[in-house]
């Protein structure tokens, strides 16, 4: 059982909904966003994604490249955000953290040695949004035999046809995309996402968890309320690439997961 397969059965036995937060590693730099991420579970949040910075991030909107880009100038790299994850595990050994990026930085390092390393950093589940169900070989399936889970996206245009593909080599939690669209670019609506989730739950025993879209405490409690969570990103980024203080981004982060937690 990995971190997050804890975590979600923890929330199960406790009636609770999972919060679920997405911050850039290393923006708008390194110590800053270690002090970020170190508040996050006081805050809060259920479960950590972890940004990999990249150069081409195809599925983001402006708010998540952004966000990429201040990294990357500030000298973010795979191993730094490796080594913020030890950082992080030195205060904090039950957090489950998810690392969230492309394929590229962990081809060019190599599979083997990345999944040797970010088990050795504490990563608990892997999501790489350019790597299709046919490329498991490629990295999903050595995932799950380093003890990572490997967590799926599916979206609304994920058809009946193609989500047993989707789920197929799937753990941790499926991440239910709630719009059409790069990250940040429209508000979610629970009526409409309910039947996708029930959809998705109706093939899966594992936890759905939705995001994109998700910006105010209301939103996460509606959201979270037709699915096992809800995931906020772009809301919390943009706070941070204004510029805000970690506690002031904290504090935002704390009202988002009452909002979830609400649910």
């Amino acid at each position: 059982m990995t971190r997050i397969d804890a975590r979600f059965a923890a929330l199960k036995a406790a009636g609770k909904k999972a919060f679920v937060s997405y911050v850039m590693a290393g923006d708008p730099d390194y110590d800053t966003s270690l002090e970020i991420v170190r508040g996050l579970p006081g805050a809060g949040v259920d479960i950590i994604e972890l940004g990999l910075p990249f150069t081409d991030p195809m599925a983001d909107g402006p708010t998540i490249q952004l966000a990429g880009q201040r990294a990357l100038e500030a000298g973010q790299t795979l191993e730094k955000t490796l080594e913020l994850a030890r950082t992080f595990r030195e205060g904090d050994d039950e957090t489950p953290i998810v690392l969230m990026g492309y394929y590229n930085p962990i081809y060019s390092r190599g599979v083997e040695r990345f999944l040797e390393d970010a088990k050795a950093a504490g990563i608990d589940g892997l999501i790489v949004v350019d790597l299709p169900p046919e490329e498991d070989e490629e990295l999903c399936i050595p995932a799950a035999k380093a003890g990572l889970n490997f967590i799926r996206l599916a979206t609304p245009t994920t058809d009946d046809k193609r989500l047993p593909r989707v789920l197929e080599n799937t753990s941790g939690f499926v991440y239910y995309v709630s719009i059409t669209g790069i990250t940040g670019a429209a508000a979610a609506d629970a009526s409409e996402v309910a039947p996708d989730v029930a959809r998705i739950k109706a093939q899966t025993e594992l936890p759905v968890v939705v995001g994109f879209g998700v910006r105010t405490p209301e939103t996460s409690r509606d959201i979270a309320a037709v699915a096992d969570g809800a995931v906020v990103g772009s809301a919390i980024v943009g706070k941070i690439g204004a510029g805000e203080a970690p506690a002031a981004v904290l504090d935002f982060v704390k009202g988002l997961a009452e909002g979830a937690h609400s649910a």
